[in-house]
């Protein structure tokens, strides 16, 4: 058997001394947009994206991701008309979001080359035809090319503007030491009130939240605090077979969120593929190390 070629190295920082290596056996597309260095190339694992060295989806996991993202939020809510993403630049929660009800889906993303990007080399998410529809608002998902900051601010600040039931933010991670990062404020606090402000009641806010190993919860510990600050109901999904956690919040008070989505999964119109009731009822309980962490006021803020 031949050897396979190495085109590309991809150094992808996860904590304090500790890196993973990627290695690209063909690169596909490798270039600055106006907000980040995007790379997309074939590894072990697939077509697979990277942002600033970040891996934020491959083909071999991606549908394990999204729907750990999205799944428990659908089912966490009492509706599921009108859906609002930021970020997530694949476009695949939309669709599974269509696929589960949703009439209407507003896909909000700052990076228009980064969505044209996924859609013309990725084999999962949108197609470029189905883009081109979505940026004109032929169906039911709309794409928006604008600030996520501002957009959930519009809607949030006006009594009038139509709510919705759920709205998801999927970013890379929180930086915490790089101030220069501009996503970092759509972790903070203030976004997550303006989220809930933009809330059906019953619906349910969700972000990508961090990963919830021990080398590397920090950002995930400050989630759960904000969460806590600002919801009344509180869940999470970690991942079984993903590195990423998701946290999930109403501004209404549910006694067992889990229960609630397990119920809610037997009579869904989406059959999730990686997804269980089993999978809910102990994956909604967070590590011992994030439960039990004691975080100051300070390093909840930090990044606000």
């Amino acid at each position: 058997m031949s050897p396979v070629v190495v085109t590309r190295q991809i150094h992808e920082p996860l904590a304090p001394g500790l890196t993973r290596v990627w290695d690209v056996d063909e690169v596909i597309h490798d270039g600055d947009t106006r907000f980040q260095h995007v790379l997309i190339g074939r590894t072990a694992q697939g077509v697979s994206l990277f942002c600033d060295n970040d891996r934020q989806s491959t083909e071999f996991s991606q549908l394990v991701y999204h729907e750990a993202l999205l799944v428990p939020a659908l089912l966490l809510a009492d509706q599921v008309d009108r859906v609002l993403v930021v970020g997530s630049s694949e476009g695949v929660v939309c669709q599974i979001a269509v696929e589960f009800g949703a009439r209407h889906v507003d896909h909000v993303d700052i990076d228009e080359e980064a969505v044209r990007l996924c859609a013309r080399h990725l084999p999962y998410g949108y197609t470029e035809s189905e883009l081109d529809g979505a940026e004109r608002g032929d169906g039911p998902i709309t794409v928006h090319y604008a600030d996520g900051w501002e957009f959930v601010r519009r809607i949030a600040a006006d009594p009038d503007a139509d709510r919705y039931d759920v709205v998801l933010v999927d970013l890379p991670d929180e930086r915490e030491h790089d101030p220069a990062a501009q996503h970092n404020r759509l972790y903070g606090a203030e976004f997550m009130a303006m989220c809930r402000a933009a809330t059906t009641h019953g619906g349910v806010v969700v972000n990508q939240a961090g990963c919830p190993t021990l080398w590397r919860n920090e950002t995930l510990i400050r989630s759960l605090a904000r969460f806590g600050e600002t919801f009344a109901t509180v869940s999470c999904f970690a991942s079984d077979e993903h590195e990423w956690a998701f946290m999930f919040g109403r501004a209404d008070r549910v006694d067992d969120p889990a229960a609630l989505m397990i119920e809610r999964l037997a009579t869904s119109r989406y059959t999730p593929r990686t997804i269980d009731a089993d999978a809910l009822r102990s994956r909604t309980v967070l590590p011992y190390h994030v439960r039990h962490a004691v975080i100051s006021a300070d390093a909840v803020t930090a990044v606000d």
